[in-house]
């Protein structure tokens, strides 16, 4: 078999044979019968083109803004004065300080007790039957916005018990366990002889057998003694007993006499009256339907106390929004709307727990809460710190649950730094070079959980 070779340009000989003419006769060095890619330098060009729109974004949606603010925090509000250091320094006093304040509470409290609820939830609902459900329902206030949720939150602690269900609860638990006062507000008449001693009243003589005491009283509202019976006068009893009325002395229209008992003037039923003597009780009596009651013979010689417990005013509940409770009433809606986002993530991770370490833990005789503690928790580590930090970064931009829960007569109180860098900016305050500072306070908090974040990243990607 014959081949020649002939020239296919200047020095490049290819061989005529079996693979056909224009086979090279010394084949690529990759073997695959093709030219060696081409090594220019256009690649690094290119990827900079791809590049360069994101990096234009990025520089004027992040950093410039970044550079900007930490430019404006040393001018005054007009943006015209240097002020140094000055607006730095309002941040931590007096408005400003508060805000600092409510938020290290917010970073501290608010994840740890979400991630608390998340584990507690994730771990309970592993094995029963309904566990998919109930993570459902918890993790559903994920879709409420903070709007919706601070209008709900708002609602639910409302001061007014037939309004607010958390007061509803809570003075329907405490009257359950307390007596409830039965004429709130009412008073004696001024000339009755009756004395006020705290919320109490009492006669200013001593009381004898045979001699009916009537303890007249007003300031009721007919309302309140519309089902009472009519008040009538006391026997003067046979055993030595002291007895007498109590009676509501108003007359409708008018026209009654003080101090006595006028036709269809109302009995006070179940009004407690107390016999002291020298500061001690010695007897006590309820007044019946009719507004009478009887002590026995030892009340003789003794003062007649009307307690304050007839004439305090309901209990209403607690006052959730007050100064002292706005702050943790508002982090309880916060944990409400986020234990369903750690439960989550949580789960996720303890569906990946080898089940050989627990069954392994268990044979050795650990019991269910040492397997939980020695095994379950330090396996769950790296999932617990990823959502504690993710929500520390989330409430230290908290302000839409402050700004609605909060009403104005405490929202001071319930402040918080990226509230008060609204209020301060935007809200009326017209100062934004104090907001700058703000801005600048809060990326600096940011930064240490952004460098855990990263470093975590790094060790994960390196094993």
């Amino acid at each position: 078999m014959s081949s020649h070779i002939t020239a296919d340009g200047p020095g490049t000989p290819v061989a005529d044979g079996p693979g056909g003419r224009g086979t090279p006769k010394n084949p690529a060095p990759d073997g695959r019968g093709g030219a060696k890619p081409s090594s220019g330098r256009t690649g690094p060009w290119i990827a900079a083109g791809f590049l360069l729109p994101s990096l234009l974004l990025l520089g004027a949606l992040v950093v410039y803004p970044i550079v900007y603010s930490a430019y404006r925090s040393f001018f005054d509000a007009s943006g015209s004065g240097f002020v140094g250091f000055d607006n730095y320094a309002d941040v931590f006093s007096g408005d400003g300080l508060t805000a600092v304040k409510n938020t290290l509470v917010w970073v501290i409290v608010a994840p740890s007790v979400a991630t608390a609820f998340g584990l507690l939830f994730a771990v309970l609902t592993e094995r029963v039957r309904w566990g998919t459900a109930f993570k459902m329902v918890v993790f559903m206030p994920m879709a409420i916005s903070m709007l919706a949720a601070g209008i709900i939150f708002g609602l639910v602690y409302q001061q007014d018990p037939d309004r607010g269900v958390a007061n509803a609860v809570w003075t329907g638990v405490h009257d359950t366990f307390t007596d409830d006062s039965v004429f709130p507000g009412a008073r004696p008449r001024p000339d009755a002889g009756l004395e006020k001693q705290g919320g109490a009243f009492t006669t200013e003589a001593p009381v004898e057998a045979g001699s009916p005491a009537g303890l007249p009283l007003v300031g009721i509202p007919p309302a309140d003694v519309g089902d009472a019976g009519t008040a009538k006068e006391a026997d003067k009893g046979s055993g030595g007993e002291v007895t007498g009325v109590v009676w509501n002395d108003f007359t409708k229209g008018g026209g009654g006499r003080e101090g006595v008992i006028d036709p269809g003037e109302k009995a006070l039923p179940g009004v407690k009256v107390e016999a002291v003597k020298d500061g001690k009780v010695v007897a006590s009596a309820k007044t019946s339907g009719d507004g009478t009651y009887s002590l026995p013979k030892e009340a003789a010689g003794a003062q007649l106390r009307l307690p304050a417990s007839n004439f305090a005013e309901p209990y209403n509940g607690v006052d959730w929004l007050g100064p002292s409770l706005v702050t943790p009433a508002i982090i309880a809606s916060y944990i409400w709307m986020w234990a369903g986002f750690a439960m989550v993530l949580i789960a996720a991770g303890l569906a990946g727990i080898p089940r050989e370490l627990l069954e392994a833990a268990r044979m050795d005789g650990a019991n269910e809460w040492q397997v939980f503690r020695k095994v379950t928790v330090p396996l769950l580590a790296p999932i617990l710190g990823v959502v504690v930090v993710t929500l520390m970064i989330n409430v230290l931009k908290i302000f839409d649950l402050v700004y609605i829960i909060a009403p104005s007569a405490t929202q001071s109180d319930a402040n918080v730094l990226a509230l008060e860098l609204y209020l301060s900016s935007f809200g009326g305050g017209g100062n934004q070079g104090y907001g700058s500072a703000i801005s600048v306070v809060l990326l600096l908090l940011v930064v240490p959980m952004m460098i855990v974040n990263i470093r975590r990243l790094r060790k994960e990607n390196s094993r």
